[in-house]
């Protein structure tokens, strides 16, 4: 494939994002979902594997530390950035309960959730959206095009129309970036 190839693959993946009224919508009442956990004192936790696990760190890091403006920070954080409890649960228990149970630990009803997976049928995070739906935690799923077993357990499905993995993984970021700076705009004026 040539590079101009690819970039319009690209493009044409944000023009379907961009032309799904439904989908827009969804970012708007997601944000809103996300600054009124904030504004309740509740925090927002990430969970994803490999590149999505890069995108789950970058989006924490967006509410913790700051997006466009100079602010308090944002009790948001990744999952797992804590390398000994990973593998101490990865060893112990077994990968797919990694992030479950430290929602199980940790999540409290209110709290938000973000599932980050392009499959949308990874086992530690699917295990990890239906706890925290048992804890009465909002949940937002990104995946890709196919029927997931994260959707199905998401309050808020966002099914980027691709399933290539690259495409998917861009329109999660720029999902992602939009959600940020709707939440910072509400929450702090």
């Amino acid at each position: 494939m040539q590079i101009k190839e690819i970039i319009q693959a690209s493009i044409a993946t944000k023009q379907a994002l961009l032309a799904d009224e439904e989908l827009i919508q969804k970012i708007q009442d997601c944000s809103v979902a996300i600054t009124e956990a904030f504004k309740a004192g509740r925090k927002v936790l990430f969970c994803g594997n490999g590149g999505s696990a890069a995108d789950a760190q970058h989006l924490a890091a967006e509410f913790s530390g700051r997006f466009y403006t100079d602010r308090k920070a944002l009790p948001a954080e990744a999952l797992h950035v804590n390398t000994s409890y990973l593998t101490a649960v990865a060893n112990d228990y077994g990968f797919d309960l990694v992030y479950s149970r430290l929602i199980d630990g940790i999540g409290q009803e209110g709290d938000v959730l973000f599932g980050i997976s392009t499959s949308g049928n990874s086992k530690n995070i699917v295990l990890a959206m239906e706890k925290a739906k048992s804890l009465g935690m909002v949940t937002i799923g990104f995946t890709g095009a196919n029927q997931s077993l994260v959707g199905a357990n998401s309050d808020f499905l966002f099914n980027v129309p691709s399933t290539d993995t690259p495409r998917i993984q861009e329109c999660h970021i720029l999902i992602g970036h939009i959600i940020c700076q709707l939440v910072e705009a509400q929450y702090f004026g």
